[in-house]
């Protein structure tokens, strides 16, 4: 089987700090993976040279069988890649509604004359947007506050929304920058099924990132350790739980208690 990523010795250097360091990564098409490591082990980074934020130093990335390396982030959107944010970037003075509706336009059938002169094939597609929209939002269960302005969510809801709106992108692969942060245990178990379930229904292979190792060891088939930019180890969570090297640089006792 293909792999859906690769990642072939990538490293990213910031002046004299090497920020990522020959990292290789694969991911299957299904696969749920996790990537784990310390604060500034440069987990975002390598999520940021992915989508194509940052150029790479050195290395290269492929998705689905073509190399990204140096491509801009528009243009890995539009192959299939989609991400949340570690700190929310929602379109906060828009509505709930139209920040779905905006990723939705990757995929438009109509032109720019067509907007202009907002002739049917633009009224038309509008109105497919704004119900697939709508779908995603009952699925996220924030239909009722589709007119609501996203600043105005509580914190949980807008977390549901960035998915939500990265979904609505059609990406095959999925990258989620700690998507449990901020919540309660409550929320965390909830987020556990809906990611779990938001896998199996679109179909999406996903890497996330993510400091709650109850929903790490939970969820994730496979982890990726970093540490000062390395991959350490990786393995099933059971591999990574008893990893000596793993529990020195960043388990710790806690591995028991996850």
């Amino acid at each position: 089987m293909e792999p859906v990523l690769k990642v072939e010795q990538l490293s990213k250097v910031f002046g004299g700090l090497t920020a990522v360091s020959r990292c290789q990564i694969e991911l299957y098409p299904g696969e749920l993976v996790g990537l784990i490591g310390p604060n500034g082990a440069g987990k975002t980074t390598i999520f940021n040279l992915l989508t194509g934020v940052y150029p790479p130093t050195e290395g290269n990335i492929y998705f689905a069988g073509k190399n990204i390396t140096g491509s801009k982030p528009y243009q890995i959107t539009a192959m299939g890649m989609a991400r949340t944010f570690q700190n929310i970037r929602l379109f906060a003075d828009l509505t709930v509604l139209d920040n779905v509706k905006i990723a939705c336009h990757w995929h438009g059938q109509y032109g720019l004359l067509s907007t202009i002169l907002r002739l049917p094939g633009f009224n038309a597609g509008e109105k497919i947007m704004t119900e697939k929209a709508e779908e995603l939002l009952k699925i996220f269960r924030l239909d009722h506050k589709k007119n609501e302005l996203a600043k105005n969510l509580p914190y949980g809801e807008q977390r549901r929304l960035e998915i939500a709106r990265a979904l609505a992108a059609r990406p095959r692969l999925l990258l989620l920058d700690e998507p449990a942060a901020g919540m309660n245990p409550q929320e965390t178990r909830e987020l556990m099924n809906l990611i779990r379930w938001v896998r199996n229904e679109f179909d999406l292979t996903i890497l996330l990132i993510e400091h709650d190792m109850s929903l790490v060891m939970g969820i994730c088939e496979r982890i990726y350790v970093l540490d000062y930019g390395k991959v350490i180890a990786h393995g099933t969570p059971e591999e990574i739980q008893n990893d000596p090297k793993v529990i020195e640089a960043y388990l710790g006792e806690e591995v028991k208690r996850a």
